[in-house]
């Protein structure tokens, strides 16, 4: 295989790495808040006097789960603008 046809290539399954990371991290991290606010507002419908410690690990609990999102959208911005598949072959 030509050196250019290997790049495209390379290219070519980077962008597609590169969507399915940011979709498939969007999509878990809609789907995990989705369910975690559904629960919460479950429970505080239930028990309202433990709505104040409740909220404070939903907080928490948001905080985490778009900050995974974060670092998925952080790897695939390495894989788009340096990628170090690229780096091997010159």
């Amino acid at each position: 295989m030509e050196k250019m046809q290997l790049i495209a290539l390379i290219q070519a399954y980077t962008g597609v790495g590169i969507g399915l990371m940011i979709g498939l991290g969007a999509l878990g991290a809609c789907i995990g808040v989705g369910i975690m606010c559904s629960r919460f507002l479950e429970g505080a419908a239930r028990q309202p006097e433990l709505m104040p410690q409740l909220q404070a690990k939903v907080f928490l609990l948001l905080g985490l789960i778009d900050a995974s999102f974060i670092i998925g959208v952080g790897l695939a911005m390495l894989f788009a603008f340096g990628n170090p598949l690229l780096a091997q072959l010159k």
